[in-house]
């Protein structure tokens, strides 16, 4: 290795080292308080790398799922839970919901009607919540897998809830377990808002991608309580930013500035 060579080196290794430090000193989940006793809890989510979409060999694959490497930058905190009803009301006085109950997520909401509830809970948490973008549900769905689901090839009723589950409709959020970065629900219970316009992905490599610039409909992530199909890692579905129906809710993100 020559000099000029070896320096780019030692460089790109002491960006790493100095990336791992910083995150090494944030916490691996934080609770932003609601008032009387009402938590929202994130999880930290680290920088990282991944294939984004699928392979054409995997089962059910859509030509809109395209393999592509995407670097995000910038470690994130991602709600734990879907957004609940009981904290909706508490920071909106109303339950649009279909099905009530405090711990089922909340549903009925449009795009833009969860964009109106980030601009009241940033005012009234002083913090930067947001909704993901499509990258970022997609990494934080996989925590680092890279099969159909992040319970592995197939997923059974023991993993989450859709068609086979027998529910039918929502249900209190973390009764199932956990993927690898502690998040729950990422497949099936409810759709999940991303903040994306929906379109074609880029060809090649990307960086912290944010989506079209303008689009018609928004992107939904997760499947909803319907078919195992429709719950994997890479599938991609859109709706109109006013839809309200009673399978979709969303999940906040908190930027990590540091």
């Amino acid at each position: 290795m020559n000099i000029k060579n070896n320096f780019s080196f030692m460089l790109f290794l002491g960006c790493i080292s100095s990336l791992a430090a910083q995150e090494s000193k944030l916490e691996k989940e934080v609770a932003i308080d609601l008032g009387k006793g009402l938590k929202i809890e994130m999880v930290l989510i680290p920088a990282g790398k991944f294939q984004m979409g699928a392979p054409e060999s995997e089962k059910n694959y859509s030509a809109n799922e395209k393999l592509h490497e995407v670097a995000l930058t910038k470690s994130f905190y991602m709600g734990k839970y879907e957004v609940t009803q009981q904290q909706w009301e508490s920071v909106m006085k109303n339950n649009p919901s279909t099905e009530k109950g405090e711990k089922l997520p909340v549903t009925d909401v449009s795009w833009e009607d969860a964009q109106n509830f980030i601009e009241k809970l940033n005012t009234l948490t002083k913090k930067n919540f947001r909704l993901p973008s499509e990258a970022e549900w997609e990494y934080s769905c996989r925590a680092n897998t890279k099969t159909s689901y992040h319970f592995g090839e197939t997923l059974t009723p023991a993993n989450a809830n859709y068609v086979d589950s027998k529910h039918g409709t929502p249900i209190e959020v973390g009764f199932y377990k956990p993927n690898g970065f502690g998040l729950y629900d990422m497949h099936g219970n409810v759709w999940e808002w991303c903040n994306d316009f929906f379109g074609d992905y880029p060809d090649g490599k990307t960086t912290d991608p944010k989506g079209p610039e303008d689009g018609e409909f928004r992107i939904i992530r997760g499947g909803g309580f319907d078919a195992v199909t429709r719950l994997r890692a890479a599938f991609r579905n859109f709706s109109s930013p006013t839809d309200q129906t009673k399978s979709i809710g969303f999940r906040l993100v908190i930027s990590n500035e540091n």
